[in-house]
């Protein structure tokens, strides 16, 4: 690439310069692993109703961090290291235009290629820095193929996971319920609190994410921030729900915690920790196909594939989740 076309990227360099006030909070979180403030110096020079310039920029990295999920924070840093130590061995500026090559010489399949370009995509544009060179690349990987999956987490069965949650102690049973009723992922069921559940009946739960994560969202007033839960475990839900008493978070077991459990496991070793949301998607589309009375956008909306879907049929990601492909071809009604 002409230095010309690097542009305002350019001014990004090793020592964490960035576009804008924010972009360089940004910076800090991804390259530092303390998460240290800015511009310590700062502090000793400059005063503002009483706070320091450098404790402004630290409460702003903290919001930063909190407006991302944990996971999400440690991906995207441990990409940015991967390019930071591969530009500066190279004498090379952190732009992305440098980060178009750092994904290209990366000895990856397209799949990874294209997920390594909407990290650093994604770090960049929240810096302020265009990173339309990284967005063009994602582009071209994904008509190369590259939005198809090498592998995918196996679906498990209702039957499975009950039999292997009704063997476990409370806080994991009702972790594994809550999360197969409601489609979730276990990172969005083990952090609800007491407060989350709202008992209306033995046959009716509520569940309020509130501002707690749930997909990519944390505004309390997203549609699928709530999901209604009746019909089969309703009941043991419940008794499990009052017998918690006061709990933050539901469980302490982690997703990978999970996986672990049940790679030791010769029934369960299969499966993964996604493969509960899988699982039950694809629950959901057969229910559908077999004729049950609920709308089949609903189904997308509350596996958090999409959050305002009024499409009377299934959403992309939707489709991708599910593996009966006679039961998908019928809810897409293919054939009217």
């Amino acid at each position: 690439f002409p230095a010309s076309s690097l542009g305002v990227a350019d001014v990004l360099k090793p020592s964490a310069r960035a576009a804008s006030v924010i972009g360089q909070a940004i910076h800090e979180l991804v390259a530092s692993k303390a998460g240290v403030g800015i511009s310590r110096a700062l502090a000793a020079r400059h005063k503002e109703n009483g706070v320091s310039v450098a404790e402004a920029h630290r409460r702003l990295q903290q919001a930063v961090g909190r407006a991302w999920a944990s996971s999400t924070v440690d991906d995207r840093r441990n990409m940015w290291r991967r390019f930071q130590a591969w530009a500066s061995g190279r004498g090379l500026g952190l732009n992305p235009d440098v980060a178009v090559l750092f994904v290209v010489a990366t000895s990856v399949e397209p799949q990874g290629m294209l997920g390594y370009s909407r990290l650093l995509s994604a770090v960049f544009g929240h810096m302020g820095v265009d990173s339309k060179p990284l967005k063009v690349l994602a582009s071209v990987l994904r008509g190369d193929g590259a939005s198809i999956p090498l592998s995918q987490a196996e679906g498990i069965p209702r039957e499975t996971l009950i039999s292997w949650a009704r063997r476990q102690v409370p806080h994991l049973r009702l972790a594994a319920f809550v999360a197969w009723k409601t489609a979730s992922r276990w990172a969005e069921v083990r952090l609800l609190t007491r407060p989350c559940f709202v008992l209306v009946s033995t046959t009716e739960v509520i569940i309020d994410w509130g501002t707690l994560p749930k997909g990519r969202s944390r505004n309390p007033y997203c549609l699928s921030k709530t999901a209604v839960i009746r019909g089969a475990l309703t009941e043991e839900i419940a008794a499990l729900v009052r017998g918690a008493g006061n709990f933050s978070p539901l469980t302490p077991v982690t997703t990978s915690q999970l996986d672990g459990m049940w790679a030791r496991e010769p029934r369960m070793c299969r499966y993964s920790a996604h493969s509960i949301k899988r699982g039950a998607v694809d629950h959901l589309v057969c229910a559908k196909a077999a004729g049950a009375p609920f709308p089949e956008h609903l189904i997308s909306r509350l596996a958090k594939h999409t959050t305002d879907n009024v499409d009377p049929t299934l959403a992309q990601m939707t489709v991708r989740y599910t593996s009966d492909v006679v039961a998908l071809a019928r809810v897409l009604r293919t054939a009217e």
